[in-house]
């Protein structure tokens, strides 16, 4: 026999607070009535004794105290699912907005997700192909793994974010199954729109699933969408065998909305005023990614977060950092040159992308010829310092070289066209023609046996 609770105690915010409950559950999801016709649904977030301190998703502004109803349904958040969701597009919580009518579930599953034993867990390898040269060749997205990308306001990661979707695939020979789970959170209506039509119009929908959180929709929604998210790219994985790439923007958003919350429930904040399980709560999310040893699929993530002020330091981006494996950094010096992607090379780091690429992945000669670049470019700004202090004119011939290196690699590598899609082999041979401008004697972090047979080739 359900129960039924008659009134509140309490209104904080999207937060609701009722008393003489029994038998109430932790992350419990209750329905709520106003003035008998309006219905809403909550999560309990707290719980002492017999009150209980509940969210509600779609807002308080039209409840009251004695106007609502509530009743405890007795099972956590769960999502309806079935391979139906390709090409769909949902809000935060998981209905359907596309005008296309419900899903017809084969399964429900809790949004909130199993934590995975480590000894089931296989260790990433391969990789996905994004067409981006600075990150298919430099910070190489690897299955199973999670990589951030850092970026600030005002850059382009909304356009990057949409290319990667419209571009990513499997390697160029493999007939597995892929997909994408296209997560938006706190997002306005116009860049809501921008993703949906370039989705639609390159026809890369039909392999996506779309979760769209705007910035007019209820705080607390924000919380609960890259759960739903990561529900579904589950299923798609282990379920049905897929390789599912996981795209989380904006994280800055969510954890901005974590502080709010926390405000209302009156916690003591931390850091920057973000509560204290800041960390917890985003490796709740970016731990769902990896593979499972048996099964076929894999859920790979890239979050996207834009620091405050450019901060990399910032609590967001800083324990991102600590949970995730590397990191994809956006720079506004390069973005002012006119560069697109302005993805900035020396910091960005993929720990994974060693066990991911090279011979039977992508080629032989890939790790050798990053190392190069990375190196050959991080001179490149001791010989701008350089020439900024004595001049370029009495900078020394191989020091000119580099500078020569340095604006080619950002002009010619790092950038490259909004549609333009680039195969791995074209961004390789690319690579080795930039550091044909080098003396060979430069080259230290090659093999002599691949230097021979790339070096001596594109610079003939």
């Amino acid at each position: 026999m359900s129960i039924e609770y008659l009134g509140l105690s309490e209104i904080n915010g999207p937060l609701i607070v009722l008393e003489g409950l029994r038998d109430a559950s932790y992350d419990e999801i209750v329905e709520l009535v106003v003035e008998g016709t309006k219905r809403k649904t909550g999560r309990i977030v707290e719980i002492y004794e017999d009150k209980a301190v509940i969210q509600v998703f779609q807002g308080t502004e039209d409840m009251s105290l004695y106007n609502t109803h509530t009743k405890l349904t007795g099972h956590p958040m769960e999502l309806a699912l079935s391979e139906d969701i390709l090409g769909r597009v949902f809000n935060g919580i998981g209905q359907p907005i596309d005008g296309l009518g419900r899903i017809t579930p084969k399964v429900t599953r809790n949004v909130n997700g199993r934590p995975l034993n480590p000894c089931t867990r296989t260790y990433p390898r391969n990789y996905i192909r994004t067409g981006i040269s600075a990150i298919d060749c430099l910070t190489t997205l690897i299955r199973g793994q999670k990589l951030p990308v850092f970026s600030g306001n005002g850059l382009p990661h909304d356009q990057l974010a949409a290319q990667i979707v419209r571009q990513a695939s499997l390697a160029e020979d493999s007939d597995e199954e892929f997909g994408i789970v296209f997560a938006a959170m706190g997002i306005k209506h116009d860049v809501a729109d921008f993703f949906r039509r370039a989705f639609e119009e390159s026809g890369a929908s039909s392999h996506v699933v779309m979760y769209l959180n705007l910035a007019n929709d209820p705080v607390v929604e924000r919380l609960i969408t890259p759960r739903v998210a990561l529900t579904a790219a589950e299923y798609l994985a282990f379920d049905k065998g897929m390789h599912i790439l996981v795209i989380l923007t904006d994280m800055t958003s969510y954890a901005e909305a974590l502080r709010e919350v926390s405000s209302s429930k009156g916690e003591i904040p931390s850091r920057k005023g973000y509560p204290g399980y800041l960390y917890s709560e985003l490796a709740a999310i970016y731990e769902r990614a990896g593979i499972i040893s048996g099964n076929p699929g894999s859920v790979t993530q890239i979050p996207i977060l834009t620091m405050p002020n450019d901060d990399i330091t910032h609590p967001i981006p800083d324990l991102t950092g600590y949970i995730t494996e590397g990191q994809i950094v956006l720079d506004r010096t390069l973005y002012l040159k006119g560069i697109y992607p302005p993805i900035s090379v020396l910091p960005s780091l993929s720990r994974l992308m060693k066990d991911g690429i090279g011979k039977g992945y992508t080629r032989e000669d890939h790790q050798d010829l990053a190392n190069q670049l990375f190196s050959s470019y991080a001179r490149v700004g001791e010989a701008r310092a350089l020439a900024s202090v004595i001049g370029e004119d009495e900078l020394s011939p191989t020091d000119k070289k580099y500078l020569q290196f340095g604006t080619a690699f950002e002009q010619q590598f790092i950038n490259q066209g909004l549609s333009e899609n680039r195969s791995i082999t074209k961004t390789l041979n690319m690579g080795w023609s930039l550091l044909s401008i080098l003396p060979r004697e430069e080259l230290d972090r090659v093999d002599t046996k691949v230097l021979d047979k790339y070096y001596s080739r594109d610079k003939g």
